[in-house]
């Protein structure tokens, strides 16, 4: 009967209906479950001569709600801000180890500066002596400290790093077995909505350790792409990635390699950091190949600075036994090679030039501090950054500073215009930010170096000696004025230039002053100048003397009146013992004024270092934030599509239901109609 039929398909499009609902109730809080609708169609109708006469419904699918867009909008969102939440964990953690306070490295710094301030007044003190070198012994140790435990962050960095690569060819591989499974299923026509939910979910959490773009194929499978076009799955073939160091072999930066499988299983290819796009991995790699790097080089620049500064000034005094300074801090290199001159390793493209590295041979590159100069200030000039040197042609080099990608100015006539170095030119040394590179002449087109001169310059820095009487803080020169005096001249410093050993034969320089009239300034004259010239005198101007370095630098305060002297000469010619002399202690507590980092003074170079990490810190702080809303907000638009309400499934539990009931009432009135007649029949 058509009634029957009709109140049959009812009956069974109803329950798969209340199925379908009970299974989106049953799954309201399995994560990635998509909501589920059973679409129902009319079946054709019976044509008649009154017209066609319906036959029922059936259903034709079990659809879930799926929105293409807000899918890939919610992907793209959960991968930045997987990596942008990891970058600024990461530099969160990158912050405590540059704390400030009494427990910084910057406190320690200005103790063991200011530690000579009672040296300078008590030479033959051995208690201050012993408290200025118990400063210096801990400010290398809290430099160790720092550096060890920049290491400690590296390894924790490159162990994430291994670990998440792993978490995602483990997920490549189950999307490719998903891919296969749907691929199949789809073969009987209808959609595999859960499977379609497991893969997504699956390619959901692959993003969030690196960034995808999902390809479908007619097949019901999808290509699942990263770096922009490298195949990670393709069907039901998963690549597999792995991560090894930079193409110049540093253990401390890490490159991402994708092996393709199949046929290509054995070339391994690398990938663009820049392309990665978002994801934890890629966070991670930018902050292990940038941040943590500035880090180092930040530190590793304070401790070079500060170190070569205090050793080199050390080295022009005089101990309390009248020998020269010793070095106070252990000597740092910027010249090993393997750690601070890099070349490119396999697979990279290895140079071809005959510059050599480590040989130990007078051709090996070598780099440097740059000496004293007109043009060059040495230490002060630090810029805290890695460099790479690029040969252009066998006569064109350019030397490209890493940490703003600026090609260095060094042409000491041109400083403001980037310099092409021409390496044969051995006579003319390449001198950048403070360094000197020599020895590229045997460099070929297309060679490549990586210069680290401050990377591990932390690592193993410690004091040097223990003997509070080995403190060279005596001058090798001092300045008397004229016991004639009138005016109000006043010594405000005075230091030597040169080690003791050179100062031995310096002549006695006596100032002449010429008072200021009423037309002219000040002036004065010097006796070691055979011209007689009269130099203008500005009270606080440095007073040089000759050389290069200068043998010593005179500063002089106040109003000179007619005929005043002032008298520079070696200590030794004075009949004065050294040991009761503090000036080179006064000259080492004068380098807190230093001009030392980027034009700020010594004593604020760690301030300048927590603030250019803090700054990092931040602002990922603040982009982490950022995409953390939008990610939020991406979701919620995305579940609203997909995600099951309660309230929605439970009147529609109630309509079913009440369909479900209407249908039986329908059978059961059609048995009712089926009786009725069997009974009229058979009389």
């Amino acid at each position: 009967m058509g009634i029957l039929n009709i109140g049959t398909s009812a009956l069974n499009a109803n329950l798969v209906a209340l199925q379908t609902i009970g299974n989106n109730i049953a799954n309201v809080n399995t994560v990635g479950y998509s909501r589920q609708s059973a679409i129902q169609t009319t079946v054709q109708g019976q044509f008649t001569g009154a017209g066609y006469i319906g036959k029922g419904v059936s259903v034709e699918t079990i659809a879930r709600n799926y929105n293409v867009f807000l899918t890939r909008q919610s992907t793209l969102a959960a991968a930045n801000q997987s990596a942008d939440q990891t970058r600024s964990d990461q530099l969160a953690q990158l912050s405590t180890i540059f704390q400030g306070g009494t427990n910084g490295i910057g406190a320690s710094i200005n103790d063991m500066l200011n530690a000579f301030s009672d040296v300078a007044s008590a030479p033959t003190d051995l208690t201050a002596r012993t408290v200025a070198l118990t400063r210096i012994d801990e400010t290398a140790r809290r430099m160790r400290a720092a550096s060890q435990s920049l290491d400690d962050l590296q390894t924790g960095v490159s162990q994430s790093i291994a670990q998440k690569i792993g978490a995602v060819n483990t997920l490549a591989q189950n999307i490719a077995d998903v891919n296969g499974q749907i691929a199949r299923a789809q073969g009987n026509g209808q959609i595999p909505n859960d499977l379609l939910d497991k893969r997504d979910q699956l390619v959901l959490t692959i993003n969030k350790y690196v960034q995808t773009t999902s390809i479908p194929a007619p097949d019901g499978t999808v290509g699942i792409f990263i770096g922009g076009s490298q195949a990670l799955v393709l069907g039901t073939t998963a690549s597999t990635l792995s991560a090894d160091k930079n193409d110049f072999g540093d253990p401390n930066q890490s490159k991402l390699y994708i092996t393709q499988a199949g046929a290509n299983s054995s070339t391994r290819v690398a990938m663009d950091e820049n392309q990665l796009g978002g994801g934890e991995i890629s966070g991670l790699l930018r902050f292990q190949n940038n941040d943590l790097v500035e880090g180092r080089n930040l530190l590793g620049r304070l401790t070079t600075t500060i170190t070569t500064s205090m050793n080199d000034q050390h080295a022009l005094g005089l101990d309390l036994n009248g020998q020269p300074g010793g070095a106070l801090f252990s000597t740092v290199s910027v010249s090993t090679a393997g750690t601070n001159i890099l070349a490119p390793k396999a697979p990279a493209t290895p140079n071809t030039g005959s510059v050599t590295l480590g040989s130990n041979t007078a051709a090996d590159l070598t780099l440097a501090i740059s000496a004293l100069s007109a043009t060059s200030r040495g230490a002060s000039d630090f810029v805290a950054s890695d460099y790479q040197v690029s040969v252009l042609s066998a006569t064109q080099v350019t030397i490209t500073r890493l940490s703003d990608g600026a090609i260095v100015p060094v042409d000491p006539a041109n400083p403001t215009v980037p310099h092409i170095f021409n390496p044969k030119d051995t006579a003319t040394p390449i001198t950048f930010d403070g360094l000197t590179l020599t020895n590229l002449s045997g460099a070929a087109a297309g060679d490549r170096f990586y210069l680290k001169p401050f990377a591990s310059a932390a690592s193993n820095i410690q004091r040097e000696f223990s003997t509070p009487a080995s403190l060279a803080v005596a001058s090798t020169v001092v300045g008397n004025m004229g016991s004639a005096n009138n005016g109000s001249l006043q010594l405000s410093s005075l230091s030597a230039g040169l080690k003791p050993s050179l100062m031995a034969g310096l002549v006695p320089v006596t100032i002449t002053f010429k008072a200021a009239t009423a037309t002219v300034g000040a002036s004065y004259k010097r006796s070691d100048d055979p011209t007689g010239t009269n130099i203008a005198f500005t009270s606080g101007d440095k007073i040089q003397g000759a050389g290069t370095p200068n043998a010593w630098t005179l500063v002089l305060q106040g109003a000179p009146k007619e005929g005043d002297t002032f008298t520079v000469q070696n200590i030794k010619s004075t009949g004065v013992d050294p040991k009761l002399n503090g000036g080179n202690a006064m000259s080492m507590m004068a380098l807190r004024d230093k001009d030392s980092f980027d034009g700020a003074p010594m004593s604020d170079g760690y301030a300048s270092l927590i603030s250019q990490i803090g700054v990092r810190a931040q602002s990922a702080n603040y982009t982490a934030t950022v995409s953390t809303n939008i990610a939020t907000n991406a979701q919620k638009d995305l579940t609203g599509v997909t995600g099951v309400n309660l309230d929605e499934e439970a009147a529609k539990l109630l309509q079913y239901q009440q369909a479900y009931q209407a249908s039986a009432k329908m059978i059961q009135i059609a048995q009712s109609i089926f009786d009725t007649m069997i009974q009229t029949l058979g009389r």
